[in-house]
């Protein structure tokens, strides 16, 4: 999980600050000693690290926070604010077009994941916001890239423009006009990357920029190479003028320096974070909730919207009625199963929940193999069965094991851990999905990843 480390160990500094009661100066300046350390373990640029420091420093060993009655409290939530500040403040949302296709250019270096990113964006365009996407194959010099992009639009139902090894700059520009006349409102131009940064890159991604006038230039950079993530968005910056930042591979990145130091570095946001390898794992950069997720405090908003996109809402008024009258059932557990598959791998739902909570889910997944079983043999079931289990003898359950392939021992552990899902609803006073998630921990749904 992105931060793993950092936050461990920021959350023992601050744990010191709690047992203390009244700081002191000297209390405070021995805190941010360790969050510096902290920080410079992270892959943090040293400058972005100093004026952090001060920063915080500065404002924490104040009157204000050191008279008050809850000082750690005071510091912990001045660091908040800076971590915020640090990583560009708000939210910073793509420049969109008034008249024509919006144009987004997509640059970066070979291996960053510029081609699969630049579907994902396309991908989350039209989710969430209802877009006409067209993705237009710029790249012509790396073998495949073509063929690549056209893969990963298929999946996703994408149309892709190309016009085989061409000129990357016509390509671009016949890309908008097929747009314009085929009512596409957004063209993302997947452009050529290198092994490193080379003037013949430049010329032309300048080219390009000078031709097509893009409304958005994005730096596509690999989270886990740290400082040459930076080093590459401030060359690409000071070359070619870009407008923001995705940043990808965020999730196998324990550290996350790249996120931290970026804005401080080129001044400029990161607008997006792929945070896994499935084309729907792309997701907007919010500064303050990432800060939040940095010092263990959770990130419910982006876990609440996560769930408002997977739950279907007619489904969950009839299940909430179905929960009052204590009629909790095989059929809407399996329908559960199918809500919590979609809303990803729970190692990264983890980083959304407070304390611990998240800890407790951190480093959990979903086991795709033992949930296929459980799915196999509640869809081996009658209908009938499945809204009465209290029915199912020994002849029934004989009966759908031989039907979904497995034993009437794998069967009889679906039940007993449906028995125990009931129970806990019995005792729920809460939400829908706190029980779905305890009823995973306490049966077999979750299988724990082994910490290298």
């Amino acid at each position: 999980m992105a931060f793993e480390g950092l936050t461990e160990k920021l959350n023992a500094a601050f744990k010191r600050l709690r047992g203390k009661g009244r700081l002191t100066e000297s209390d405070v300046r021995e805190a941010m000693r360790e969050v510096r350390l902290a920080l410079l373990e992270a892959d943090v640029g040293y400058k972005v690290v100093k004026d952090f420091i001060a920063a915080v420093t500065e404002r924490a060993v104040g009157s204000d926070v050191l008279d008050s009655l809850t000082p750690a409290q005071q510091v912990i939530k001045i660091v908040n604010e800076e971590l915020t500040n640090l990583m560009g403040g708000a939210n910073a949302k793509l420049s969109m077009a008034n008249n024509g296709p919006t144009v987004v250019m997509m640059v970066g270096l070979q291996g960053a994941g510029k081609t699969t990113t630049t579907a994902k964006l396309a991908g989350l365009m039209r989710r969430q916001y209802t877009k006409r996407p067209l993705l237009a194959a710029c790249d012509v010099y790396r073998p495949a890239a073509i063929e690549q992009l056209k893969v990963v639009g298929g999946q996703m139902e994408l149309p892709v423009f190309e016009q085989g090894q061409g000129d990357p700059v016509a390509i671009a520009e016949n890309a908008i006009r097929h747009a314009r006349d085929y009512g596409s409102d957004m063209v993302f131009l997947d452009t050529a990357g290198r092994l490193h940064v080379d003037d013949n890159l430049m010329d032309e991604l300048k080219r390009m920029k000078a031709a097509v006038r893009p409304n958005e230039i994005l730096l596509v950079v690999d989270a886990m190479t740290g400082q040459d993530a930076v080093n590459a968005a401030s060359a690409f910056n000071e070359a070619l003028g870009i407008d923001g930042v995705i940043l990808t591979k965020l999730d196998g990145d324990a550290r996350g320096g790249a996120a931290l130091s970026i804005r401080a570095a080129t001044g400029k946001p990161i607008k997006f974070v792929g945070t896994g390898e499935k084309l729907d794992m792309i997701e907007p950069f919010h500064p303050d909730r990432m800060a939040s997720r940095i010092l263990g405090m959770g990130d419910m908003l982006s876990f609440i919207e996560k769930a408002q996109a997977t739950y279907d809402e007619k489904q969950a008024a009839k299940l909430e009625e179905k929960l009052k009258k204590n009629r909790f059932t095989l059929q809407d557990y399996y329908e559960q199963l199918q809500q919590l598959r979609g809303m990803g791998d729970l190692s990264q739902l983890a980083g959304m929940m407070p304390g611990n909570l998240g800890r407790q889910l951190q480093g959990a997944q979903i086991d795709e193999k033992q949930m296929a079983h459980t799915e196999a043999i509640i869809l081996s079931m009658t209908p009938l069965e499945r809204e009465n289990p209290q029915i199912l003898n020994a002849s029934r359950k004989k009966r759908i094991a031989a039907g979904c392939g497995l034993e009437v021992v794998d069967v009889n552990r679906l039940l007993k851990q449906f028995e125990t899902m009931q129970q806990m609803i019995k005792q729920m006073t809460g939400g829908r999905m706190p029980g779905m998630l305890g009823g995973l921990t306490h049966g077999r749904g979750l299988r724990r990843k082994k910490r290298k």
